[in-house]
C-alpha cells in the first residue's frame, strides 16, 4: 500500500542553443509583360541585412554591459555550441546596434534634463583608435542621472572632461535645478552658467578623512584623533539620514533642520579649529581644505528635504562599467565607445526600473525598425515600452 511520496529537487541547466534561421522571400514574375521580377518586401531589421536575430543581439548586448562578459569570450562561448562568429563580427553588430538605438538615447537624455535633480560624474575610458590621439591618451565617460521622474541612467562618451565636454553634456537643463557632483571644479562653472543648485558630495569628502585616518600608525589611532573626530561627526549625518530614508521629502526636510543643522555647526567647528593646525600638503590638511572649498555645497542638502547627501547614486551607476572595463580593457574605436555609451545608458536605465533587460532590448530591437514618429520611439522607451509576456 502505498503510504506517500518523497520529493527531491535538482537543479539543471539546458546548454545555450545556436540555430539558423531561414527568411524566404517570394519572387514573382509577370507572364504578360516584361517590368522584371519583384521580390516579396524583406521585413525590417535594426541591422539591415544583419547576422543577428533580434534575441542573438540582445544576448550579446546583455552579456557585455550587463555580465561584463567581452566579445572574444563569448565568441569561444558560442563556439562551444556550434556558433562560427568572430569577435569582429560581433563587435561590428554591436557597434551599429549602438549607432541605431540613438534616438531613444536622445529621448532619455531629454527626459533626464527636465529634472528636478540631477547627479553628474565621469570616470576614465580608453580608445586605442581616435584622429590625433596617442592610444595611451585618456578619455571619459560622463555619466548622468536624474533625480525625479522614471529613472534615467545616461553615459556619454568625450575626448576630455573639460568645460566644453561638460556644457554639452549639461546644456539644457532646467535653471533652478539641482546638481549634485564631486569637486572637479568644471561642475562649478556649469552650475553658475546655468543657474543650477550646485549641492556637494559628503561620501566624497568622507573618503579624504578616512584615508588620512587609514595613514597614521595603528598604534597612535584613538577615538580623540582628529580624523577620527571628523568621520564620527559626518557619521552622524548619515545616521540622521537613515532614520529620514522613507520619510517625505517635507518630514525629512524638517528633520534635517532640527538634528543635521547642529551637527553640521560642531563638524565646521573642528574644521576651524584644525584647518590651519596642519600642513596642508598632509592626507589630513589635504582634507580639511577640500571640505573648506566645499563647505557651502555640502551643507546646502539640508535646506530642502528632496536633495541628497551624496552622489552615491551615480557613482553606483558607473560601477558596472568600471567592472566591464577591468574584462575588456579598451574601446577599439570612437564608434564603438560611443556605441558602449549608449548600450550601458539602456542596460543600466532598465536596471533603474526593474525592467527585464533581455526582454526590453528583444522588444526595443524588434520594434525600433517600425518606428516613424516621435510618439512611436516616445512608446519605446524601458518605462513605457510594452514587453510581451514570454
Amino acid at each position: 500500500m502505498e503510504i506517500g511520496v518523497e520529493t527531491s529537487e535538482q537543479l539543471d541547466i539546458i546548454p545555450q542553443k545556436i540555430r539558423v534561421i531561414q527568411h524566404q522571400r517570394v519572387k514573382y514574375a509577370c507572364p504578360c509583360c516584361d517590368q522584371g521580377i519583384k521580390v516579396t518586401p524583406a521585413h525590417p531589421r535594426i541591422i539591415p541585412k544583419g547576422l543577428l536575430t533580434e534575441s542573438a543581439l540582445a544576448w550579446v548586448v546583455a552579456s557585455k554591459y550587463q555580465d561584463a562578459l567581452p566579445l572574444y569570450r563569448q565568441a569561444a562561448l558560442l563556439g562551444r555550441f556550434g556558433g562560427d562568429l568572430s569577435r569582429n563580427t560581433l563587435a561590428a553588430s554591436v557597434v551599429r546596434v549602438g549607432e541605431a538605438v540613438q534616438p531613444i538615447i536622445n529621448l532619455m537624455r531629454d527626459h533626464l534634463l527636465e529634472s528636478d535633480l540631477v547627479y553628474g560624474d565621469e570616470t576614465v575610458i580608453q580608445v586605442l583608435k581616435e584622429s590625433g590621439r596617442a592610444a595611451q591618451t585618456k578619455s571619459y565617460l560622463w555619466a548622468q542621472m536624474n533625480g525625479t521622474g522614471p529613472p534615467v541612467r545616461l553615459f556619454g562618451y568625450a575626448p576630455g572632461r573639460g568645460s566644453a565636454q561638460a556644457s554639452e553634456r549639461y546644456a539644457g537643463m532646467r535653471q533652478g535645478a539641482a546638481l549634485i557632483t564631486d569637486g572637479y571644479e568644471v561642475y562649478n562653472g556649469i552650475a553658475k552658467a546655468q543657474g543650477l543648485v550646485h549641492l556637494g558630495c559628503w561620501a566624497h569628502c568622507r573618503r579624504y578623512f578616512i584615508e588620512a585616518e587609514a595613514a597614521l600608525p595603528k598604534a597612535v589611532r584613538h577615538a580623540e584623533q582628529s580624523a577620527t573626530q571628523m568621520i564620527a561627526a559626518i557619521g552622524q549625518l548619515y545616521a540622521v539620514e537613515s532614520r529620514a530614508k522613507e520619510m517625505t521629502a517635507i518630514a525629512r526636510g524638517q528633520l534635517r533642520q532640527t538634528e543635521s543643522l547642529p551637527v553640521l555647526n560642531h563638524i565646521q567647528a573642528l574644521l576651524q579649529r584644525h584647518l590651519h593646525t596642519v600642513a596642508p600638503n598632509s592626507l589630513f590638511g589635504k582634507a580639511l581644505h577640500y571640505m573648506q572649498g566645499q563647505w557651502p555645497k555640502l551643507t546646502r542638502y539640508a535646506d530642502n528635504g528632496a536633495w541628497p547627501i551624496d552622489n552615491n547614486l551615480c557613482e553606483n551607476a558607473i560601477r558596472p562599467f568600471v567592472v566591464g572595463r577591468r574584462n575588456w580593457l579598451f574601446a577599439d574605436t570612437v564608434g564603438g565607445a560611443h556605441a558602449s555609451a549608449n548600450l550601458y545608458s539602456l542596460i543600466e536605465t532598465c536596471k533603474a526600473n526593474s525592467i527585464d533587460t533581455y526582454q526590453y532590448l528583444i522588444a526595443l530591437f524588434k520594434a525600433l525598425p517600425l518606428a516613424k514618429t516621435a510618439d512611436d520611439y516616445e512608446a519605446l522607451l524601458p518605462w513605457r515600452i510594452s514587453i510581451p509576456s514570454a
